[in-house]
């Protein structure tokens, strides 16, 4: 890890699932349940953990091939059929949001889930009025780790990618985001880094929740 920041973020964009929410169980149910249906072994939810992190248009034709956008077409049934009804924020998440937003700072959300979904549980959640974008899984033209949905969800907010805007997520590929887009990366998750695991796109910042990078935003 680097140096703590001397100053207050202008903006914080933050991953979605399993940085704010806890989806894991959830998105591997919707996954074992695609993949009975398409002749693929089932996953544990260690395997899911560690396998899940690209969107769908990047990941699926790796585990379906020709047949990934019927199989995009039965996971999102079995995951809509399930998801609002299990939606389970993170401790401290909601309390954090109100508190950043409280303090004037921008934020958004980027993520590789659909938009449509991202919509549904922010709204079910009322943290919709925290954020001035959602961005998920192909509303730009490249998905995490691309750059384009940071700077899609930094467009009129009259903030640029740089060292004012904090990228908070769970995974590798968040940071890796944080870094194609010249933001700060930080690390929220339970478990911290492990050696090597982000080797090149090592995080700034490291808390167990949200809540303590709030209090970190607060006393800058």
């Amino acid at each position: 890890m680097t140096t703590t920041p001397q100053s207050r973020p202008k903006a914080i964009l933050f991953d979605w699932d399993n940085t704010l929410i806890d989806s894991w169980v959830v998105i591997q149910d919707a996954l074992n349940a695609t993949f009975v249906e398409f002749g693929v072994e089932q996953w544990s939810l260690d395997e899911t953990k560690t396998r899940v992190a690209k969107s769908m248009r990047d990941s699926f034709p790796e585990l379906f091939g020709d047949q990934w956008e019927e199989a995009g077409k039965a996971f999102y049934k079995h995951f809509e059929s399930i998801h609002l009804d299990r939606l389970t924020p993170l401790p401290g998440a909601a309390r954090a949001l109100e508190e950043l937003f409280d303090l004037g700072i921008y934020l958004g959300v980027v993520s590789n889930k659909t938009g449509k979904l991202l919509w549904a549980e922010a709204q079910k959640l009322g943290w919709d009025k925290h954020f001035g974008k959602i961005i998920g899984a192909t509303d730009a033209p490249n998905d995490k780790p691309a750059k384009d949905p940071v700077l899609m969800a930094l467009a009129q907010s009259g903030f640029e990618p740089g060292p004012d805007v904090w990228f908070d997520g769970d995974a590798r590929i968040d940071m890796e985001c944080a870094v194609n887009a010249g933001c700060i990366p930080i690390l929220i998750r339970p478990d911290p880094p492990s050696d090597g695991e982000f080797d090149g796109v090592q995080p700034q910042l490291y808390f167990d929740g949200a809540q303590k990078l709030s209090n970190l935003a607060k006393n800058l």
